[in-house]
């Protein structure tokens, strides 16, 4: 019987396979099996300068500026084992272990399957080939694809595994591959983004970077936007009706002058004349509706949640969490919309969810697909809850703080879809007297979807669930608006830019996000979701002004690029050039951006020398002449009569302590020593010679 060994990203994905398949060995469609996992990556690209000729190490070693940029020709893109350190062990570890039982395991199968994450980016397919050439593997490849980790999808991903001709002709491993070959090679920008940060006097490791890069300079022009405003008046006629609504003309977004603005009041008046009031006339009633929000992305889900005070590290951690346990459903998901096929795996569990979220089940009567959320195309599909549907709220507690929260929102977002369309009605008025000045009223007719929840901008939802009628007269009065000021930056503001370009999936910016915004050396302070930069961010960010790695568009073109390697539509040599490039470009422009840090950030801080605090003296007459020496040894302090004693030439004892805190018995007496080639006088421990084995 032909034995195949499943390859699993990390052990909580092997325990998933295990209860899907019935334990870690066993038999499935026409094959035996074997489980066994990974930990994530367990292969690194070596240093720089390790996959280089000897006569080459010197300058890929180097941050100077005169040694970049590289030829990438010179690297051998060697990958070498992992070392971490183990907080439970107290040691650093290395992943050769796991290498090497992964090859034992290998000797005795026939075959291997990949069933790592199919995550887009093509990460789970690189880790995997990374540990399968570890082992110098030369058998049969397979690739089971799987959209959760349901049994179901698990079972069925493993009946129809997926041949691997060769790993040159697997275009997610490419993918992956030249994603990692291109960022490696963009450490170049970092090394010279230090250097010259250092050169101006700012001691900070400058991390520049694809999706870094863009949010870092972003929030910086924001920021620079806020601080450059002027507020600069208008003043305009509006009218009122006995209602409190307003009245006015329409004026075009992209339209820089509007004739009917003016400096000033007397400008104003001096320029137009209207009658004091006029009659108010109903233009048109109409009824219309809208149709659920889109389902939500990791990063829109996180947005939300910063609001709340939860940091997005967190809640992807969390969402990792839950993700394991099946509670949600895969969080590194490019899809919008979810497939037929998970719509109705899903519709069983739509009352079961609604419950413990506290939705009336009452108000979920479209249990059809809609066209605009169920779509054929679709792998992981969008994220939405998951198979496992909790006991209730408080238990997801465990699985970290912001839990609850995620569960409620996603969950809500994604029964939104099984409501009604919101229907209103709105009523369009103008004054008889004066056309060109019009209101608009918006009367909810049906909440629908709006009654499961709220959309992110709740302010509108609870302003459009109030009935306004139009009044019968209006009276003429003077407006005062001003320019827009910039938007105060928010994650929730990031992350609209970071969609409207295409930069990243809703798990790549969460993820980039925390990094970003966590640790003692952040480069963004986030509270509560409003976001600004710490002193190295803004650093960064004028570090990257005007750089092709910072620019959007470079952005997007480089994932698509990526995308085409996938498809053996450009070779990675060919996607590879555009980093050559972007660095060859960006390290000039940085140069030049170097001298503006002292005007931004002010003049460098000196460092402060740390004051080393001497040790005490004892002095005296010691074998004819006068001599000092430290007064302590090994944290015991000598009393009068041992420093006598040490004077007089004798042989003292005591209790000392070691640099762990344990306490020892110390013999010895002053005498003449050499440390770094100086002579002093000092104690000198007597020690006695260690036994040797027998």
């Amino acid at each position: 019987m032909t034995k195949y060994l499943i390859i699993t990203e990390k052990p909580s994905a092997r325990r998933n396979f295990e209860k899907a398949l019935g334990g870690s060995t066993g038999h499935v469609a026409h094959y035996d099996y074997e489980l066994t996992n990974l930990r994530g990556h367990v292969m690194t690209l070596r240093e720089p300068e390790d996959q280089v000729p000897a006569d080459l190490k010197a300058k890929y070693k180097s941050w100077k500026l005169a040694d970049l940029p590289w030829d990438l020709q010179d690297l051998s893109w060697k990958r070498t084992y992992i070392r971490s350190w183990n907080p439970r062990s107290k040691k650093s570890e290395s992943t050769k272990s796991l290498i090497d039982d992964l090859k034992t395991k290998a000797k005795n199968v026939d075959g291997l399957i990949i069933a790592t994450d199919t995550d887009p980016s093509g990460e789970g397919d690189l880790l995997a080939w990374e540990a399968i050439d570890a082992i110098k593997w030369q058998g049969q490849v397979f690739r089971a694809h799987f959209a959760d980790e349901s049994p179901k999808s698990l079972i069925k991903a493993l009946t129809q595994l997926t041949a691997i001709e060769s790993k040159d002709r697997h275009g997610a491993y490419q993918k992956g591959l030249t994603r990692n070959k291109w960022d490696f090679a963009s450490m170049q920008l970092t090394r010279a983004a230090t250097t010259l940060t250092k050169k101006q006097g700012y001691s900070l490791v400058s991390r520049q970077g694809r999706l870094k890069s863009a949010m870092l300079l972003k929030i910086y022009q924001q920021l620079q936007a806020i601080k450059n405003y002027q507020k600069v008046p208008y003043f305009e006629y509006r009218f009122r009706d006995d209602q409190g609504n307003v009245y006015a003309r329409v004026v075009d977004p992209k339209q820089e002058v509007v004739s009917f603005r003016y400096p000033s009041p007397e400008a104003l008046q001096a320029a137009e004349s209207f009658a004091k009031s006029g009659q108010v006339q109903q233009d048109s009633v109409t009824k219309k509706s809208t149709k659920p929000p889109k389902l939500l992305d990791l990063s829109s889900l996180s947005a939300i949640l910063a609001k709340e005070g939860y940091k997005a590290k967190e809640v992807l951690a969390t969402y990792q969490k839950l993700y394991e346990a099946q509670i949600v459903s895969y969080p590194r998901t490019e899809d919008k919309t979810i497939t037929p096929e998970q719509f109705q795996d899903m519709l069983p569990l739509v009352d079961k969810i609604a419950q413990i979220v506290g939705t009336d089940v009452s108000l979920l009567t479209h249990r059809d697909p809609r066209k605009t959320h169920v779509k054929e195309e679709g792998a992981h599909g969008a994220n939405r809850p998951g198979p496992k549907v909790p006991a209730s709220l408080e238990a997801l507690q465990s699985y970290g703080p912001s839990a609850k929260r995620i569960y409620q929102t996603l969950a809500k977002n994604f029964l939104a879809m099984f409501a009604e369309d919101y229907h209103y009605q709105q009523i369009k008025g103008s004054i008889v007297e004066y056309p060109d000045f019009k209101t608009i009223l918006n009367n909810p007719l049906s909440l629908g979807w709006k009654a499961v929840y709220q959309d992110q901008n709740q302010d509108q939802d609870e302003e459009d669930s109030k009935s306004k009628a139009l009044g019968q007269t209006a009276d003429l009065f003077v407006h005062e608006g001003q320019n827009p000021k910039p938007t105060t930056p928010t994650w929730q503001w990031l992350k609209t830019f970071l969609e409207k370009n295409e930069i990243g999936t809703g798990a790549t910016r969460t993820s980039t996000y925390g990094e970003l915004s966590s640790g003692k050396n952040a480069y963004i302070i986030d509270k509560k979701g409003k976001i600004d930069l710490t002193t190295d961010g803004q650093a960064v960010a004028i570090l990257a002004q005007n750089t092709w790695l910072a620019n959007p568009k470079t952005t997007k073109r480089v994932f698509d690029i990526f995308d085409q390697v996938g498809k053996f539509e450009m070779t990675a040599d060919q996607a590879l050039d555009s980093i050559v490039k972007t660095v060859n470009h960006d390290i000039p422009v940085m140069m030049n951006n170097a001298n503006q840090l002292e005007a931004v950030l002010g003049k460098p801080q000196a460092k402060a020398k740390k004051s080393v605090p001497k040790k005490e003296k004892a002095t005296g007459i010691w074998q004819g002449s006068e001599v000092s020496f430290s007064n302590e040894f090994s944290g015991h302090r000598f009393t009068e009569q041992e420093t006598a004693d040490l004077l007089a030439g004798k042989t003292i004892h005591f209790q000392a302590k070691s640099r762990y805190g344990r306490p020892y018995e110390v013999s010895g007496k002053l005498a003449k020593q050499v440390y770094r080639k100086h002579q002093y006088i000092g104690f000198k421990p007597e020690f006695e010679p260690r036994k040797k084995k027998k």
